[in-house]
């Protein structure tokens, strides 16, 4: 599960959309749709959790501890990150972005 908090600072930016797909005990997965400069939101994982863009993703990911990354990821590519990351995703693209992330909870 994710749990949004606080932004930390910075800029106030609008949110993306999130649609949940699927939904049960074992797993939850949710499509994100950004406009360019859109962001997810100060959030933390709880699970373990894979992304798969649908779109190419040109993405700015500021993390807790204050420092930020750059990230592309072609569509269809996918990636794993393991719970307890504490971040906030923005769309730092001139495009519209989308990917779906899978929580194995």
């Amino acid at each position: 599960m994710c749990e949004q908090t606080d932004h930390t600072g910075g800029e106030e930016r609008p949110p993306a959309t999130a649609t949940t797909l699927h939904d049960n005990t074992d797993l939850r997965v949710t499509r994100f749709d950004f406009a360019p400069g859109e962001e997810t939101g100060w959030h933390t994982h709880a699970y373990d959790y894979v992304v798969t863009p649908v779109t190419d993703c040109h993405m700015l990911v500021e993390s807790s501890d204050g420092t930020t990354q750059h990230a592309s990821v072609r569509a269809g590519e996918a990636y794993h990150r393991v719970a307890g990351a504490h971040h906030n995703v923005v769309n730092d693209g001139q495009e519209p972005m989308s990917f779906v992330e899978v929580e194995r909870k």
